[in-house]
């Protein structure tokens, strides 16, 4: 929806206007349509507006309160917004605007804090209290909206993304060099409340902070999905309820909507229930695809929403193009990433823009509570073998391997019974291109640390927490930061905590059964999906022909020219043989090692793009 920022200045000192005036302009591509500033003296609020909901001038932010006490700057959407409307008009606040804005305002003034728990939505923001000079910082549940910090004794500034804060303190651009560990080892970034920069943080989901006579109580969690206790879901019918409830709040807009539709079920179910259960035909899919038979190419199940959806768009991202845009994506996500499949997205967000939508529904999520990926099946072996049920792990293998001809689930079961400094040895000799000297010095942190919590979980209930507060963020960040980009918002109906807290307490079967996943979804779905996507059992999401691609000359020549160059050789990161001998082995097709070849090429570039300037 927008994107916010601001500075607090903790020694007393005055904000300036043009501190905030650099930081909105590094970011007005999150908010096109207008900007704000508000300045009291020794704090400012900065803001930038992407109209979603009343698109009048009325809903320009910063937004103040009827008495002008109260000063907010919010950056997200409230989807119950109408709901708490109501329940506030029946308490005696009077609203001028048609905008979820002043919802959270009027809420903050009637609640406090506590107003974060009447939410149903995505948001990140930020609220002065003028009387006792406070601020009160808020970060949604799952961490759908981003929140950026840096602090030290004399200022507090924040932002919705980084680069801004950089424009305030240009000293702050220097590596971390143990989040660039873990995303080398373990592939991961947004884990924690670290980002690639040192000193610069993030906000971590479900957290608030306050800031009153220039200190600074928190991050304080105020929302743990761990230790939520809703009533499961007594079978599909409930499920299916709950989704479109969810749906019909989340297509509340005073502008066009998409869906991103990759061909899985996750996406397919929103677009299909738009089709069929809400009746709207008029809203435009938006997929990636790359020619039958390539990899990542999901055309086939796409193409059986012909009849479900007028407008099916589609981009065709390539070697050239994935080359062309590469240095745009990398100075969107401003961190590095895992997975060239954030560049299918990156492609998808830019033709919905060009087609003039300006919300997309996206259908992440599911697979963190209903065992989408695969090595969820792992977590549950882990879980029974722990449990001494030796029947009960077998067939879990039994049915997998029936379903898919794969041991994949045995093989993670067997990794996840491992100790944590093992886990780590194997997750070096699969990423051996990490020297060893930086090997050495963070792999007992990361043993200790990321190791246990990603995979110590002892049941598939606890694996699936573990996910949203360890791993699945960086989807979404991945989302905000390309939508934004394109000045485009992102939306994910099957996050609705509501959904996610009843899912949690739903029986095993409902959700894995006999090699199948995601059960209580696909029986949710008969007769709304079509029947070849309903079924379907393998799972692609959103991914690229990167094993082809990085096969082609055009590539190769620049990998060699990078690796080849002195400041490359000389970063600590690297062991530079092995880096051949993974490039050697991919062009020869002996193995495919896409994924680390394009963590290399990510961190060098972002490196060049980010520090080294």
């Amino acid at each position: 929806m927008c994107g916010i920022c601001g500075v607090i200045n903790l020694n007393g000192q005055p904000v300036f206007d043009k501190s905030l005036r650099q930081m909105i302009h590094a970011m007005k591509h999150r908010g096109p349509d207008s900007d704000g500033i508000f300045i009291h003296e020794n704090m400012g609020f900065g803001f930038v507006r992407l109209s979603i909901l009343d698109l009048s001038s009325a809903g320009g932010q910063p937004m103040y309160s009827a008495d002008r006490n109260y000063v907010l700057v919010f950056n997200g959407e409230i989807f119950n917004y109408l709901e708490l409307r109501k329940e506030l008009e029946d308490k005696g606040h009077y609203f001028t605007t048609q905008t979820d804005t002043e919802v959270v305002l009027s809420a903050y003034r009637e609640w406090g804090p506590a107003c974060q728990h009447r939410f149903t939505g995505m948001w990140a923001f930020a609220v002065y209290n003028k009387s006792d000079r406070s601020v009160f910082i808020s970060r949604d549940r799952f961490g759908i909206k981003p929140f950026y910090y840096y602090f030290d004794e004399e200022t507090f500034i924040f932002a919705s993304e980084i680069e801004p804060i950089h424009l305030v303190s240009d000293a702050l651009r220097r590596p971390n060099d143990g989040i660039i560990f873990d995303y080398l080892i373990s592939n991961r970034t947004n884990h924690t409340s670290q980002t690639f920069f040192e000193g610069i943080k993030k906000l971590q989901h479900g957290h608030s902070i306050q800031i009153k006579s220039n200190s600074i109580s928190g991050p304080v969690r105020w929302y743990d999905l761990g230790t939520t206790t809703a009533t499961g879901y007594d079978g599909p019918e409930e499920f299916r309820d709950d989704f479109l409830r969810s749906l019909r709040m989340q297509l509340r807009s005073d502008v066009p909507i998409g869906v991103c539709l990759s061909g899985g079920i996750d996406s397919s179910s929103i677009a299909a229930s738009i089709s069929r259960n809400l009746g709207r035909n008029d809203i435009h899919s938006f997929s990636a695809v790359y020619g039958k038979g390539v990899t990542g190419d999901e055309s086939a199940y796409i193409e059986e929403f012909e009849g479900y959806i007028d407008n099916i768009h589609f981009t065709h991202p390539t070697l050239p193009s994935f080359l062309s845009d590469l240095d745009l994506f990398i100075s969107a996500q401003q961190e590095p990433v895992s997975s060239t499949s954030g560049y299918a997205e990156f492609k998808v967000m830019e033709l919905a823009k060009r087609n003039n939508c300006t919300v997309l529904l996206n259908g992440q999520g599911v697979d963190e509570y209903l065992a989408g990926y695969h090595y969820f099946v792992g977590f549950l072996f882990k879980q029974q073998v722990l449990e001494l049920k030796w029947v009960k792990a077998f067939n879990v293998l039994r049915g997998y391997f029936q379903k898919h001809q794969s041991l994949l689930a045995l093989k993670f079961g067997v990794f996840l019974l491992l100790p944590p400094n093992l886990k780590t040895s194997l997750l070096f000799k699969k990423n051996n291109f990490v020297s060893k000297c930086f090997f050495a010095r963070y792999a007992s942190v990361s043993s200790n640390q990321l190791v246990k919590k990603l995979y110590g979980s002892r049941t598939l209930r606890e694996s699936f927490v573990s996910h949203f507060e360890h791993k699945f963020e960086h989807h979404l960040l991945w989302a905000d930061k390309s939508g934004m980009k394109f000045s485009l918002e992102t939306r994910f109906p099957f996050l609705d905590h509501l959904i996610v807290e009843r899912m949690l307490n739903t029986a095993t079967d409902m959700i894995y059964k006999d090699g199948v996943t995601k059960v209580i979804l696909r029986e949710a779905m008969k007769e709304v999906v079509p029947e070849k996507v309903r079924t379907r059992r393998d799972k692609v999401g959103y991914s690229t022909p990167e094993d082809t691609w990085f096969r082609d000359v055009r590539f190769q020549e620049l990998f060699r020219d990078i690796i080849s160059e002195s400041r490359f050789r000389s970063r600590e990161y690297f062991d530079l043989k092995q880096i051949q001998r993974l490039f050697d082995e991919h062009i020869a097709n002996r193995e495919n090692n896409g994924q680390e070849l394009w963590k290399i090429l990510n961190l060098e570039l972002w490196l060049r793009r980010f520090i080294d300037k």
